[in-house]
C-alpha cells in the first residue's frame, strides 16, 4: 500500500470520519449532548442559552435525539412554574463516546500526517 492510500483512508480502519454519526455530529445536538454528559440533568432552557438557540429549534434537536433514544425528556414542575429537564441515555454516553473517540482519530491521523509533510 502506498503512502498515498494511507493519507486517503485506504485499508482495513477505513477513514476515521466513517465512525461520525450524523445524528451526533451536528453542531448543535454534539453541544446538547456534551453538556448533558456533564450533569445529572440539565434544564432545557440553559440549552437555549447556552447554544443561542431558539425555543423551536432547540426542540427539533430535542426531537431528534430523543427519536434515537439518546436522551431523555423529563417534564416536571420547580415550585410552580413547568420546567422541561432532559438526561443522557446510557445509549447517548455511548454515541457520544464514539463520536469522540472518532474525532480524536480524525485529529490523530491529521497531526500524524501533517507531521510527516
Amino acid at each position: 500500500m502506498s503512502s498515498n492510500d494511507e493519507a486517503v483512508g485506504a485499508g482495513n480502519r477505513g477513514h476515521p470520519t466513517n465512525g461520525l454519526s450524523d445524528t451526533v455530529h451536528q453542531r448543535n445536538r454534539l453541544g446538547i449532548l456534551t453538556i448533558a454528559a456533564e450533569a445529572e440533568r440539565v434544564e432545557v432552557a440553559y440549552l437555549r442559552d447556552a447554544l443561542e438557540l431558539t425555543a423551536g429549534n432547540l426542540s427539533r434537536h430535542l426531537a431528534v435525539l430523543e427519536e434515537a433514544d439518546l436522551i431523555q425528556i423529563e417534564r416536571g414542575y420547580h415550585g410552580r412554574r413547568p420546567k422541561t429537564w432532559i438526561r443522557i441515555t446510557e445509549q447517548g454516553q455511548a454515541a457520544l463516546a464514539a463520536e469522540i473517540n472518532a474525532l480524536r482519530e480524525l485529529l490523530r491521523r491529521h497531526q500524524e500526517f501533517r507531521a510527516a509533510t
